[in-house]
């Protein structure tokens, strides 16, 4: 039971079915040939090579192939034993998690350069939203009474996101050595900072409609759970790690965030 459960979470992408074919038909094969073969974007190649960890493995020429485990699975694949329940459509709490974190949205970002433009959109809308509500923006976090003029409230908004981006690059590739991809990555982080982008003009509008103060810190702690999220499906996208490593890293960068504040005084 456990077994055919464990494939069905490999083999219900369509993407990895398609990678376990390709290694059982061609033995071997490099990685820039797997994913021209595969038409992905280099992220997500490496996120589902991730995935397949233990039944895809690499030769010393780096060439990756079937394991004695991946063997089974691609037979398992090919005499079309696969549990009952792949042939089913997607059940309502996979595409709802599928959209939490807005998979097909960061799908899409194989090309980077089409978003690069709604990506700095988005950030702009933070960062002058945090200017006119008057709010400290510290990455994850807003706190009230800033101590900055609006001038630079919009660049430090800009600046906690680079560090970001910049933190990802270097904690990824300390942790899992992997490295480039990094406009496809930028791309993601700024399309995951979206739910902390409009919280300012959430505030700015419950200011306007006289609703209770109280009502924002659970607005606010809503948004910050929902973009730690989509923050670690970006890294699991912009450098092809998986979701559990994604999470870890979004989790580490959430906690850095908040011991600074702590050892600055600004967050009790």
């Amino acid at each position: 039971m456990e077994e055919s459960s464990q494939y069905h979470t490999l083999l219900k992408d369509p993407n990895r079915r398609k990678i376990v074919e390709i290694l059982g038909m061609q033995e071997k094969i490099g990685f820039k040939e797997l994913r021209q073969t595969l038409g992905l974007g280099v992220g997500t190649v490496y996120y589902h090579l991730d995935m397949l960890s233990g039944f895809v493995v690499q030769d010393k020429q780096r060439k990756y192939y079937l394991s004695d485990r991946g063997r089974l699975l691609y037979k398992v694949l090919k005499e079309g034993n696969v549990p009952a329940t792949l042939a089913i459509s997607e059940t309502i709490s996979h595409r709802a998690a599928k959209w939490l974190f807005l998979s097909p949205l960061f799908a899409k970002t194989i090309r980077p350069l089409r978003f690069l433009p709604i990506s700095f959109a988005i950030l702009a809308l933070g960062a002058i939203g945090s200017a006119y509500a008057q709010l400290d923006p510290a990455l994850f976090f807003y706190l009230q009474y800033p101590t900055y003029g609006f001038a630079s409230i919009v660049i430090l908004y800009f600046l906690n996101w680079l560090s970001l981006f910049m933190f990802a690059e270097l904690f990824i590739y300390a942790l899992y050595r992997r490295r480039g991809n990094d406009l496809q990555l930028f791309v993601c982080i700024a399309l995951a900072s979206f739910p902390i982008a409009i919280l300012p003009c959430f505030d700015i509008l419950l200011a306007c409609l006289a609703l209770p103060a109280t009502v924002f810190p659970y607005l606010s702690t809503t948004m910050q759970i929902w973009s730690l999220l989509l923050v670690s499906a970006a890294f699991c996208f912009g450098k092809g790690i998986r979701l559990d490593k994604g999470i870890l890293v979004g989790l580490a960068a959430m906690y850095i965030n908040m011991a600074i504040l702590f050892l600055q005084g600004r967050f009790t």
